[in-house]
């Protein structure tokens, strides 16, 4: 009998069927492209936009990091350039002579979505400290 017509193994076959989808859904998960919601095609090696400006930013970011750290983020001009100065300040990052080159890609590809996360909550909503 196959592990499929013995009715003992139930528990076995649900937990093999199981792990089937899931690597199913991994693997088309996998193979899905980045979206742009602009016409530039996409660099096969970081992932980011191919729009000018985009070999600046991936030269400078993925010196130190995955550029799927910049291609998940979607930020202001200001939060940008708020990262990137937390990053010279506590990161070593060296200083940009193309900082402007690099947020205008940014902003431009990267910027804030309609839809982020949600806003914090009030504080009269947060739970109480306990002492």
């Amino acid at each position: 009998m196959s592990l499929f017509q013995n009715r003992q193994n139930g528990p076995k076959r649900l937990t093999l069927l199981t792990l089937c989808a899931l690597v199913s859904g991994l693997t088309i998960a996998a193979d899905v492209k980045p979206s742009a919601s602009t016409d530039g095609q996409i660099d096969p090696s970081s992932g980011f936009i191919i729009k000018p400006g985009f070999e600046m930013v991936r030269a400078h970011c993925t010196a130190c990091h995955s550029a799927k750290l910049v291609t998940q983020n979607h930020m202001s001009r200001e939060r940008w350039l708020t990262t990137i100065r937390w990053m010279q300040k506590t990161q070593n990052l060296w200083p940009l002579p193309q900082e402007e080159e690099i947020l205008d890609y940014l902003s431009a590809n990267y910027g804030e979505r309609a839809m982020g996360r949600r806003a914090p909550l009030p504080e009269h909503l947060m739970p109480k400290k306990v002492k």
